[in-house]
Order: C-alpha cells, then sequence, then structure tokens
C-alpha cells in the first residue's frame, strides 16, 4: 500500500540520489582529502582529518586484497533483481572503510547492483529516515528496487559478528572505549571482508 510516508521517503531518496557518487569517485575524491589535509563532512577536525587519511590507506588494502568464493561470485551474477545500493558514509568513518570496498567487489560482480554513495552530513533528511537505534550510525546500505522505487532492505552499519561483538561490549562496560576500537579493527583485518559478504548474500535472497 503506497501511503504519504512512503512518498515522502521515496522523495528524499531520489533527492540523495542526484548527488550520488560512484566508488571510484569516492575513492578519487578521498585521495584527494588526504592530499588536502581535510576531510568529508561538517567538521574538519584534526582527529578526522588523520582518520581519512587512515581509512584511504584501509580501502587502498581492501581494493588489492578482498576475496570471493567462485560460488558467490555465480550466485551474485544469477542475481535476478535490479537494486541501487544507496550507501550513507563518511571519510572518516572506520566501519565505512571496511565495508564499502567490499560491497564495491559484490556489485562489480552484477550489472544489476548500481552502488552508489552519498554523504551523512550533506543528505541528514535520509540519514534521519534510517536511523539505528535511535543513531547517525554510519555506513548504511539502503537497498531500492529500481522498478518500484521502494526500500526493501538495509544493511549497517557494521555486519552482523561486528555488531554483536559491539553490543556485548556495550553491555558489559557501558560504552565503547579506545581499546575496544582497536580491538574492532584487528577483528575486521582477520576477517577480511567474509561477514559481510554472508550478510549481503542474505540481504539479496541468494544466502
Amino acid at each position: 500500500m503506497i501511503t504519504l510516508e512512503n512518498i515522502s521517503v521515496q522523495n528524499i531518496i531520489n533527492d540523495s540520489l542526484k548527488k550520488a557518487i560512484s566508488y571510484q569517485d569516492y575513492r578519487t575524491l578521498v585521495n584527494q582529502l588526504v592530499a588536502e589535509k581535510s576531510t568529508t563532512g561538517n567538521e574538519k577536525t584534526e582527529a578526522l582529518v588523520n582518520y581519512t587519511m587512515l581509512n584511504d590507506r584501509r580501502m587502498k588494502r581492501w581494493d588489492k586484497t578482498i576475496k570471493i568464493s567462485e560460488a558467490i561470485k555465480e550466485s551474485v551474477s544469477n542475481f535476478s533483481g535490479n537494486v541501487t545500493w544507496l550507501v550513507i558514509t563518511e571519510s572518516w568513518c572506520g566501519d565505512a572503510a571496511h565495508v564499502i570496498p567490499v560491497l564495491n567487489k559484490i556489485a562489480e560482480l552484477s550489472e544489476y547492483i548500481d552502488l552508489k554513495l552519498v554523504f551523512r552530513d550533506e543528505n541528514e533528511e535520509l540519514m534521519d529516515e534510517f536511523l539505528t537505534n535511535g543513531g547517525r550510525a554510519i555506513a548504511k546500505l539502503i537497498m531500492i528496487d529500481n522498478t518500484t522505487g521502494e526500500v526493501v532492505n538495509t544493511f549497517g552499519p557494521r555486519p552482523s559478528e561486528a555488531i554483536q561483538l559491539v553490543n556485548n561490549y556495550k553491555v558489559e562496560h557501558g560504552k565503547l572505549t579506545p581499546e575496544f576500537k582497536e580491538e574492532l579493527q584487528g577483528w575486521y583485518n582477520k576477517n577480511k571482508g567474509q561477514n559481510i559478504i554472508s550478510d549481503v548474500m542474505t540481504l539479496l535472497g541468494i544466502g
């Protein structure tokens, strides 16, 4: 059933899609920001600039090293849908630096998956429609059916195993510490994108 709320969300998504960029353009932009000692987003603090520099290196490494099994490659190549993956991100976001290169590798396997990226601080209305536990957590993937324009699923801000690690730590310690954030980066490095790949297969209905 089409409601006014659905139409409003679709309008917000359509406005954001007009500003969206490809993964290749995103990587070029982040690389340029590193050279300029800058960052995306409304805040341009030294810490966020340093995170952008670190994330550029992370994405460069993942672009070269992510491995997708032949079985999954075949499954994605046979995907019969027609979707846009609209991902909300910022260059300083550590989770995004691990997640988005994997999404790109998967999207490249199918002509029916169109990966587009937008920035959180430039798309507050969009972000506020896709909060995580009330927060503006990124990276956030919105899967849109290109035929109907409807949102059919979402993913993020982290893969399922990382979400569980974060939730367990918050229950025990109340908040995330710098030490835990280092541990989480270690988890990403050891997992090598495989949990993201598994979650996305489920998202596509071929897991």
